[in-house]
């Protein structure tokens, strides 16, 4: 039987919940015959989601799986390509190096350095711990385990909604040489590179280079410039040395580029002709349809950049049944996102963030796994070493400070003195069209410790107990400085303004115009910082803070039959407590959750039929969420504050796969999940307990794949994949938040569909393989969010749209 594309076993596909039974039911009576009458085997998909490798349809916890194939089939170049397709997961990819992860409903939404995710990605058991590390090109991988549910025995800290965990293939005693070229729409060109090399019976190399390149996918009006250009690459290299018979040691080096278009941002403001300005308070109902408005985008330097570079060694030691293991990491990386925050060319409009990030990690993990007796146990330590810079810059004209100030009653000086004095006076100096640029900057140190223990007791030949528990201590160092806004040309043209009398007649100085707009921590003053200061302006603010935790497990499973399983677990998982990377002297505690599941795996191989299912209800404490509020300690445009909450959910996981016979197969995914805010109050006071916290209750994926036998000429294989998103669950605070609403022109969280279809032909000898593909069949356009930074100073709204139907062609040689 041909093995699954999508990676979840070895039927090739399945349909999706209770539809795939039905379909088996009304199969056509030769195709049930043959499938009685054909004694299957299903093939063994191994993973490491419980620290061992094991039989996936063992494994008594809820995890999807997508293997290389299924990473071709969906022509994904990272992980936001596959999100549509688990249920359950979403991938926010519009920033690269700032990307978020969410599993069931659970996501830390901030993008500061200061706090940390709430789903672990980990590649080959190495920790990502940054948003700037976590969004990889796909480079040799041999498949993904998305983990849903608590992890924090198995995984650690900073998994307490689940864990993503990428294998990648490692070297091997076999000549290999690949070559891809993937070329599509909008000039896509992706080329991926492998060889591996055994140097003889003890020593091999593997390396492989992928590169990525796309236009535009938007144009702006004004320049005609393509917006949304994508550009990265990458290389890897690996070096196995089998040491002893029993000793085994990989080194492996990474080096991640990326330098390509931040996201655009599409306005959704009617803007008038200069020297007009925006309704203010803006007007929702005169809300632009951003699929057909024009994209005006005037960023100075528009980009987003990464470089990483990674080492890893991993050595294992085995002694009889017992296998040692040592990971050690070292990962530096560097990014900056600078992007368009008022989606407008005006310069009295003006604004922009660029987030830039320096960042150095060390991680050392030592382990040990066996079995003895019925015993199957992993013990462990891990030590975690990071030191991260991040500067949150603004950049804007005095132009738009001008604008800004006016629309909040408190005077236009910077217009009011070139209008009515300089100009009139012929007096060659401007206050107007000079920049305005405002930083935080923070410094953090953040080390982490723990120890792990799991145990699973065969109590029975049907019967087993796991046992599980990880301590974790939590050491970290934060800090905050906010400077005086920059304006070097400004200053100097209000020093000479002074020094001629000028600003002494209109009764103003230059001590009028040192304020902050943006970062004005004004409310803050005072507040006592760990270092012995209060907050101030200029002045480093320190905290220091450590958490400590326990984590445990506790599973139960129980063989009905062989091919039938059955387990319930209880597991809590912890995210380490941190500090707002842009409110100083800020901090909040750890967040923990408690989870309780029950399912079944169970696979009939005669029927070519794998069904899977759990139930799931978790209660998550001092979630902390970030959101964008005015008003905020003095301040007087939106600032991201954390804001915290408890919340609670259930609901169920459901996984299908069929294949009624050797050339055809389907698949299907599908969740169902209820998230409630359980103890919510906002800062503005509004009570949302009780309330959805905006996720969707339904997201399924399913299809099917043909393949059809060309005898000496190969095989061409046809495959379609459906996914659907439901709509969120709006609440009081949704609409502030830009992320569920319904306008005149569009609507924010509405239900998402996407189709992809896939045919591709390989060779009888399958070393060539040429195919085409086309991603979102039916064009299908989301708004992904309304971005409302600049609504409150500037009266100005911006849009991201999920991305358009794209084709393309790729072909393939392997040696």
């Amino acid at each position: 039987m041909n093995k699954n594309r999508f990676g979840m076993n070895t039927a090739r596909l399945a349909l999706l919940t209770s539809a795939g039974i039905v379909a088996l039911g009304m199969a056509p009576a030769s195709a049930q015959e043959e499938a009685a009458e054909s004694q299957r085997t299903m093939d063994t998909v191994l993973v490491t989601a419980q620290q061992r490798e094991q039989n996936l349809q063992e494994v008594p916890i809820t995890l999807q799986v997508l293997s290389a194939d299924a990473l071709s089939t969906l022509a994904a170049d990272n992980m936001g390509d596959i999100d549509a397709f688990v249920p359950g997961l979403e991938v926010s990819d519009g920033s690269p190096t700032q990307p978020k992860y969410k599993i069931r409903g659970i996501q830390t939404s901030d993008f500061g350095v200061g706090t940390d995710p709430a789903v672990g990605i980990y590649v080959d058991g190495v920790y990502a711990a940054r948003s700037g590390a976590s969004l990889l090109a796909f480079n040799d991988v041999e498949r993904i385990e998305v983990i849903k549910g608590p992890q924090g025995t198995l995984f650690g800290r900073n998994s307490a909604a689940g864990a993503v965990s990428i294998t990648t293939r490692k070297p091997s005693d076999k000549f290999e040489a690949e070559v891809g070229v993937r070329v599509g729409e909008y000039n896509k060109q992706r080329i991926e590179g492998l060889l591996n090399l055994p140097v003889n019976d003890k020593v091999a190399i593997r390396l492989n280079g992928v590169m990525n390149k796309r236009d535009g996918i938007y144009t702006d009006a004004a320049t005609g410039q393509d917006l949304g250009r994508e550009d990265n690459w990458a290389i890897k290299g690996a070096l196995r040395w089998d040491l002893t018979p029993d000793t085994r040691a990989i080194l492996t080096y990474t080096h991640d580029e990326l330098d390509q278009d931040a996201r655009p941002a599409i306005g959704i403001v009617p803007i008038p002709d200069a020297p007009a300005q925006p309704a203010y308070p803006v007007d929702e109902s005169t809300y632009l349809n951003p699929f057909t408005a024009k994209i005006r985008n005037d960023v100075i330097d528009n980009s987003e950049r990464r470089e990483l570079d990674e080492l890893t060694l991993a050595v294992t030691h085995d002694i009889g049944s017992i296998t040692l293991s040592s990971i050690t990491s070292y990962r530096t990386f560097d990014t900056n996102n600078r992007e368009d925050e008022d989606g407008t060319n005006r310069i009295d409009l003006y604004f922009d963030t660029n987030n830039v990030e320096s960042n150095e990690s060390f991680y050392q993990e030592f382990r040990a796994a066996g079995e003895t007796g019925p015993l199957n146990w992993v013990v462990g330590a891990s030590y975690y070493d990071e030191s991260a810079d991040q500067r949150s810059n603004t950049f804007a004209y005095t132009n738009t400070i001008n604008t800004a100030l006016g629309n909040l009653g408190l005077g236009t000086p910077f217009s009011d003195i070139d209008n009515f004095v300089l100009i009139p006076f012929g007096i060659d100096a401007r206050l107007m069209g000079n920049g305005w640029t405002e930083d935080m900057i923070n410094h953090g140190d953040f080390k982490a410790y723990a120890a792990f223990a799991d145990v699973i007791w065969e109590a029975t030949d049907k019967l087993s107990l796991t046992g599980g528990l990880r301590y974790t201590k939590d050491e970290k160092s934060f800090s905050w400085l906010n400077g005086p806004r920059v304006a070097p040309e400004l200053d100097a043209t209000l020093a000479a303004l002074e020094e001629a009398g000028i600003l002494g007649l209109v009764g103003a100085s230059p001590e009028d115009f040192q304020f902050d707009l943006v970062f004005d921590m004004s409310g803050l003053a005072g507040v006592p910082c760990d270092n012995g200061v209060t907050v101030a302006e200029g002045v480093t603010c320190e905290l220091n803070d450590e958490w400590s935790n326990v984590s445990p497990r506790f599973v139960v499973d129980y063989k009905l039959a062989d091919n039938i399983l059955l387990f319930a677990s209880y597991a809590k998982g912890y995210k380490a407590g941190g500090f707002n990377s842009v409110e100083q002297a800020s901090r909040f505690d750890n967040e923990d959750v408690t989870n309780y599941e029950a399912g079944i795996k169970s696979t009939f191989p005669s029927a070519g039929l794998l069904i899977n299912a759990s139930v799931f209800q978790y209660t998550y404490n001092d979630k902390q969420a970030i959101s964008l509020v005015s008003g905020v300690n003095g301040s007087n445009v939106s600032q991201y504050v954390v804001e915290t909450s408890d919340e609670e959910a259930s609901g169920v996981d459901l996984q299908v796969e069929w294949a009624p016979t050797d050339s055809l197969s389907f698949f299907g995914n599908g969740q169902y999940i209820n998230v409630l805010y359980k103890d919510r109050v906002t800062r503005s006071g509004v009570d949302l307990s009780g309330s959805p916290t905006g996720e969707p209750e339904w997201s399924f994926a399913f299809g099917g794949q043909y393949v059809l036998d060309l005898q000496d000429n190969g095989e061409i294989e046809f495959s379609a994949s459906h996914a659907y998103t439901g709509e969120r669950r709006c609440n009081a605070e949704s609409d502030g938040q830009g992320s569920c609403a319904t306008y005149a022109a569009f609507s924010v969280g509405e239900a998402q569909e996407r189709t992809d279809v896939r045919a591709f032909w390989t060779a009888e000898s399958g070393r060539y393989q040429v195919g085409a593909f086309v991603k979102n069949v039916f064009d299908n356009r989301y708004v992904s969010g309304i971005n409302n930074i600049t609504v409150g100073t500037q009266g100005t709204a911006f849009v991201g749209l999920t991305d358009p139907q794209i084709w393309g062609v790729d072909f393939k040689y392997v040696y």
